[in-house]
């Protein structure tokens, strides 16, 4: 079997960023790359001891000339100066403090990383950068045989980058069997994946076979696992742990050889924090970590997916004749929280329209310098009353839109939003708000 040259392999530019421990117990310590996890638990790329520190503390990544940091759910919070910061971007060579380290975060070379050579991999499109970067890592992972979790917003395309691992790997044979923990009852979700004996339940009037069972030595795909119960989180990781199951009221083992590939649209690292997923159930998901990237992160790709969505709805028409400058125009400034799955809507409300919709919510080509909400008499205000009385406004509008989008369902809205559903039901009690 002939190898590729490593020279020919094509190769994209990626900019990343150094942090190290200036001050605490962990004075030196110090890592380098594009994305970065901080925290005490292993699988973090620079690993603390500061026992004021969570076990996924913050992450950072490289954003141009600045750098992004999003605090995962800390217990002590990520501080820039006085202020605690949630999710933000900072200047590089600031510092940050977590619990009793403070770190800086400085510039660092510009590396190249291999991209693949197609714009498609799989059911997969894209030619920007950061999907030619992803097409290459998930053809590594396809070749391989270990456990994958993807991440990402809704309607990124997680499914069908779990597909496109499937089909490239040497189980492509086998059965891919696709369980969604968001759209089956809690109380069912164990059957689904691992079956269940007839009479072991009400309702239950004969034997079925689960995911485990069915997918024999093929692929398992575990959409939302963040939407596990933790009793079936152990029972998942027995699983992964000892290749063996029960069905629902059997008293016998089973084998099985499948391989697993979970997605989540929530951060699990913040939801191991907050207890409510399993550390242990982590790490065997967690072997590798893919994040397919928000649409509006890839706005080169939108000719292309304009292009493909006409061609799968049946039209032979061109992207220009269908979609004018001026259009296209906006589409590159609309935030597509939706991703893909907006847009592939969007086409196919053209066709049938015979004109594009509006779009509801465009992006600005450049921010104002204070939002709309930031009026005269809040700016008269004390800080922390105009603070409060912001925020509130804010969680009434945004929580009312998205029960408005979903008909009242809180839990398709968490899903959507990618809010935990404990914190989002908080919400609507707290506004007033009618939930289904």
């Amino acid at each position: 079997m002939s190898t590729v040259p490593h020279a020919s392999i094509p190769r994209l530019p990626l900019r990343t960023i150094h942090v190290e421990v200036v001050e605490g117990v962990d004075r030196g310590k110090h890592a380098t790359g594009d994305r970065l996890s901080i925290g005490t638990a292993e699988g973090n790329d620079l690993r603390l001891t500061d026992p004021k520190v969570s076990r996924f503390h913050v992450e950072l990544g490289a954003a141009g000339g600045a750098v992004r940091v999003r605090d995962l759910g800390s217990t002590n919070g990520t501080r820039v100066g006085v202020v605690r910061l949630e999710r933000g971007e900072i200047a590089l060579g600031a510092s940050i403090e977590l619990g009793q380290s403070r770190l800086v975060i400085r510039d660092a070379e510009l590396v190249t990383v291999e991209s693949a050579s197609e714009p498609r991999f799989g059911p997969l499109i894209g030619a920007s950068a950061c999907m030619r970067r992803l097409a290459a890592r998930l053809g590594k992972v396809a070749a391989a045989d270990t456990s994958v979790l993807l991440v990402g917003e809704s309607g990124t395309g997680k499914e069908l980058a779990a597909q496109a691992i499937h089909e490239g790997s040497a189980r492509a044979s086998e059965p891919f069997v696709v369980v969604d923990c968001g759209a089956i009852a809690p109380s069912l979700v164990a059957s689904e994946l691992f079956g269940h004996e007839r009479g072991s339940f009400t309702g239950a009037d004969r034997t079925s076979h689960g995911a485990f069972e069915r997918v024999k030595r093929g692929t398992i795909f575990i959409d939302e696992v963040g939407e596990l119960p933790l009793a079936l989180q152990a029972s998942l990781l027995g699983v992964l742990e000892r290749r063996r199951f029960r069905r629902v009221g059997g008293d016998r083992d089973l084998t099985t050889e499948a391989r697993v590939i979970a997605a989540t649209n929530r951060d699990l690292r913040e939801e191991v924090n907050a207890g409510r997923f399993r550390l242990d159930l982590y790490y065997r998901l967690a072997v590798v970590t893919l994040e397919l990237p928000p649409l509006r992160e890839r706005t080169d790709d939108l000719p292309m997916l304009l292009e493909h969505f006409l061609r799968e709805l049946g039209s032979s028409a061109e992207v220009e004749d269908v979609f004018s400058t001026e259009t296209i125009a906006e589409l590159e400034r609309h935030p597509f929280p939706g991703n893909v799955r907006e847009l592939r809507n969007l086409v196919e409300a053209t066709l049938t329209l015979g004109e594009a919709p509006v779009l509801a919510h465009p992006r600005p080509a450049s921010a104002p310098a204070l939002p709309d909400a930031v009026t005269d008499a809040l700016l008269d205000l004390p800080f922390r009353d105009a603070k409060r009385e912001l925020v509130d406004g804010f969680e009434r509008r945004y929580v009312t839109r998205w029960l408005e989008r979903t008909h009242g369902n809180v839990a398709q809205a968490a899903r959507d939003t990618g809010l935990d559903r404990s914190y989002l039901t908080d919400l609507v009690r707290k506004h007033g708000l009618r939930e289904k």
